[in-house]
């Protein structure tokens, strides 16, 4: 499975950055940058909010934008009116790093989410000490004791976790582990096949006070209204975004059919 091979070389480097920086060096950065922004709290509001997401390439498409320049993205988003910024970290497949985080938060007051493969706590560490209000956590690559563990670390650091699912099994050991936000991811990990029905399956299993975003493969404007009649709070999107020749243009298509939907 590709998320297996993914996960060994995320558990390498992984290592490597432990012996490099142990975390008694790492835990006092945390504080650097004050108290983490409200990611939770921006996806709120009547019409579906957008996260808006660095994404230089795809595992499986190979690269996206391979001249992206992370501030004047970043700036183009939050001039389109995101909501939040996802940032990939993972340096493989997607090309991401942390340094695109800390070169994110130098561009954007809106709250940034690191993207990657969390499996350690060290890497909550990490992500805080580069900006990240928020970190992404794959329910399908951790046990339910890790999720748990990560969630603790997160909240005990004042972040936000996006806890991302794919299936019912997932989804519900995503609200056993008390998650409040939920990411349904519309990409299958197994053959990278993306299909919106997904969240409008998995949508229905999840409490209305849990918050809720839909994940991969949001393109149009129908697609938008179409999460919005399942009760959706937010989309993150990227492929959509930094493939397009007009990235802030774009943005703000989506919000307004958001918008347009709730007239």
């Amino acid at each position: 499975m590709v998320l297996d091979q993914m996960m060994a070389g995320v558990r390498q480097r992984l290592a490597e950055r432990k012996e490099q920086v142990p975390l008694a060096e790492l835990e006092p950065l945390v504080g650097s940058h004050g108290p983490p922004r409200d990611f939770k709290g921006a996806l709120q509001g009547e019409s579906i909010k957008v996260i808006a997401e660095v994404k230089r390439a795809s595992p499986s498409k190979g690269w996206l934008c391979a001249d992206l320049n992370v501030a004047t993205l970043v700036r183009s988003y939050t001039r389109g009116g995101a909501a939040a910024i996802s940032v990939l970290t993972e340096p493989t497949g997607f090309r991401g790093s942390l340094e695109d985080l800390a070169e994110a938060r130098q561009a954007t007051h809106l709250p940034l989410l690191a993207k990657g493969f969390i499996l350690d706590p060290y890497q909550v560490y990490e992500a805080r000490a580069c900006g990240a209000d928020a970190v992404l956590l794959i329910t399908a690559a951790l046990s339910p004791s890790e999720l748990s563990q990560l969630l603790e670390i997160t909240s005990a650091l004042g972040m936000a976790a996006l806890v991302e699912v794919h299936t019912e099994p997932e989804s519900e050991r995503a609200l056993k582990a008390r998650a409040n936000l939920i990411g349904i991811n519309n990409r299958n990990l197994v053959d990278f096949t993306v299909n919106l029905g997904t969240t409008l399956r998995l949508r229905p299993l999840i409490p209305p006070d849990v918050t809720v975003v839909s994940e991969s493969g949001i393109r149009s404007h129908a697609d938008v209204c179409v999460l919005q009649t399942v009760g959706i709070n937010a989309i993150l999107v990227g492929e959509t975004l930094v493939t397009s020749p007009d990235p802030e243009a774009k943005l703000k298509e989506l919000r307004g059919s958001a918008a347009e939907r709730i007239k």
